[in-house]
């Protein structure tokens, strides 16, 4: 009897302890996120909020194009970058189905080498400018995993070089380097990969069937001919608007139109794990590949002084992982001339907040926002914005 009283008096201490955790939603966030616009200028944002694996919060501020339509759960949005985290979902359930492994060379999977593919003369961006690698044979190292923790040596673009040529920089799979080209590339060996192997797939169709099962109609990673009109368009950093990319290929590095009531079942389903086996769900976050840069950006800056890296943050696989005061987390930033977006997840709690803007200069308030919801986190907004970090 003793023993039944003291487990019901220590459920009845935990049960507001429990209500004291849970997350902010509703009219406080609405409040929230008008001073963040109101103070950044920002025309147009998305929120949504994940409590313990499940959407608990999703709402749409502002507008949507220059004449004033308003933004809506509903409404199309580009994803930018968090494409490349859909992606990363996308190539571990190909590991799991045992057509690809992490850290076997991409030559295994190909059926002939790499810098023999292409550019092809009808359409010179089919299969990319592998050609120029033909006189480096570090290319035979590169990984599936290497591909999706940003560690290939390539640049973010090969054709932002100043010769317009792919090059790897730096011995791949020892550092981390911000690079859609290795997005890519990986992309390129699921497409055109060995069909004897499992390959030669097509990523919109991938997608597609991860679209459908996680219940998101209005997401693809290509602009659908005939689309509905509910669409955003966006503004630059000096409040210019400008239309929605209409982009007609599948890009892993970022073409994903998406909206926020779509994208937050997904993230939802991300930091359950849901799709994706045990082991895979794991190596998303792993800490395999540490950071020692002090920001994103430029690209191939050298190491931080020891004393000044994190040691908790590592690239996982098309997300960055942080170990901050309320456990392990993970995120993603999407980010172009009139984009900004991001994701953070808490792992223990399950616990995420997702914000689509159609505004870049909404990013400014973005750090703050996320701590209003989730509390102290420790998502390393400071390495990724730099002094721009809570700014707004």
């Amino acid at each position: 009897m003793m023993r039944t009283q003291l487990f019901l008096f220590l459920i009845a201490l935990a049960l507001p302890l429990a209500a004291a955790q849970s997350l902010p939603t509703g009219a406080s966030i609405d409040r929230q996120v008008g001073q963040l616009m109101t103070r950044a200028h920002a025309q147009g944002m998305a929120v949504a909020v994940i409590d313990h694996g499940k959407v608990a919060y999703v709402q749409a501020y502002g507008i949507r194009n220059a004449k004033g339509d308003p933004l809506t759960p509903d409404t199309v949005m580009y994803g930018a970058s968090l494409t490349k985290t859909v992606f990363a979902y996308t190539v571990l359930q190909l590991v799991d189905q045992g057509k690809l492994k992490l850290d076997t060379p991409i030559e295994t999977y190909l059926d002939k080498p790499l810098p023999a593919y292409g550019p092809d003369p009808v359409f010179p961006d089919k299969y990319g400018p592998y050609k120029d690698l033909a006189a480096d044979p570090r290319w035979k190292q590169i990984t599936p995993r290497m591909c999706l923790n940003h560690s290939t040596g390539f640049s973010n673009f090969w054709f932002i070089e100043p010769d317009r040529k792919l090059r790897i920089h730096f011995d791949p799979g020892t550092r981390f380097s911000y690079s859609g080209e290795g997005f890519i590339l990986l992309q390129f060996v699921v497409e055109h990969g060995s069909r004897a192997k499992g390959l030669g797939l097509d990523l919109g169709d991938l997608t597609n069937a991860i679209f459908n099962r996680v219940s998101m109609p209005r997401t693809s990673l290509t602009w659908r001919n005939g689309q509905d009109p509910n669409v955003a368009d966006g503004w630059n950093d000096r409040g210019e608007p400008l239309p929605h990319e209409k982009r007609s290929k599948p890009r892993a590095a970022g073409s994903m139109n998406t909206t926020i009531s779509d994208l937050s079942r997904f993230t939802a389903a991300l930091v359950r794990g849901d799709g994706l086996s045990p082991a895979s769900r794991a190596e998303l976050t792993r800490p395999v590949l540490h950071i020692t840069t002090a920001h994103l950006f430029p690209l191939f800056l050298p190491d931080a002084p020891v004393s000044q890296q994190r040691k908790d943050l590592y690239s996982g696989l098309g997300v960055i992982a942080f170990n901050g005061p309320q456990g392990p987390g993970f995120y993603k930033g999407g980010h172009d001339q009139q984009t900004a977006n991001t994701m953070v997840c808490i792992q223990p709690a399950q616990n995420c907040v997702l914000i689509l803007s159609n505004d870049v200069r909404a990013e400014a308030g973005f750090a703050e926002l996320v701590t209003f919801i989730l509390g102290d986190t420790g998502v390393p907004y400071d390495w990724e914005y730099g002094d721009y970090a809570g700014k707004s």
